[in-house]
């Protein structure tokens, strides 16, 4: 139980080191939805912080007597920087473009139809980028066209994971902006946790099966 506690507190507090910027401006903006594309810009940094933190959370999960989350955070981020850092980028452009879109499309005539699409395109590519990262650091031999094609696959297949996923992950999101230093500071690790450790399940489910 301290393995847990202890990996979970130092992984909030390295997640927000690692995403010093983006905390910084949540707690100093009073209304983030404002300036939602400089904020969404902000997060490209989220992507190789999730590869430390779930590096640590893989570390816990081989021996949670020897963990040292410090440690495994710092090795993941560094290890899977650069697969994660294009995928952050590609990601924030992805949701930078939906976004853009949506504004655009809500005083369209087909807006009650063109908006869920939309939505739903946002949660499919969160969703599969929050999983890509997970195969990237569970499957470190594995090429990232092949992580990438294979996480889709779990994204449709396991619909109901991603949309668990999608979920926490919007608890995270919110408790970010609305309490910037405590939110961070409590919320991200435990939910995080969850989120790898079904991505870890389905990705080993998917290889047991072949």
């Amino acid at each position: 139980m301290f393995a847990f506690v202890y990996t979970f507190l130092a992984g909030n507090v390295l997640l927000a080191l690692a995403n010093a910027p983006l905390v910084f401006c949540l707690a100093l903006v009073a209304d983030p939805a404002t300036a939602w594309p400089f904020f969404l810009i902000l997060s490209v940094t989220i992507a190789p912080s999730l590869a430390g933190i779930f590096d640590s959370f893989r570390a816990l999960n081989d021996d949670a007597g020897t963990v040292k989350p410090v440690a495994a955070f710092l090795k993941g981020y560094k290890r899977c920087f650069k697969r994660t850092a294009l995928l952050g980028v590609l990601a924030v452009a992805v949701l930078l473009f939906l976004g853009l879109d949506l504004v655009a499309v809500q005083t369209m005539p087909g807006a009650a139809v063109l908006v869920p699409l939309i939505v739903m395109v946002a949660a499919v590519s969160v969703s599969l980028t929050v999983t890509t990262i997970v195969g990237v650091v569970n499957l470190p031999d594995t090429g990232l066209k092949s992580i990438l094609k294979a996480a889709l696959y779990l994204v449709v297949q396991r619909w109901y994971l991603s949309l668990g996923m999608f979920l926490l992950l919007g608890i995270i999101v919110s408790a970010a902006v609305l309490q910037p230093i405590l939110g961070v500071a409590l919320a991200p690790a435990p939910l995080l946790f969850v989120i790898w450790s079904n991505a870890s399940y389905a990705f080993h489910a998917a290889l047991r099966s072949q």
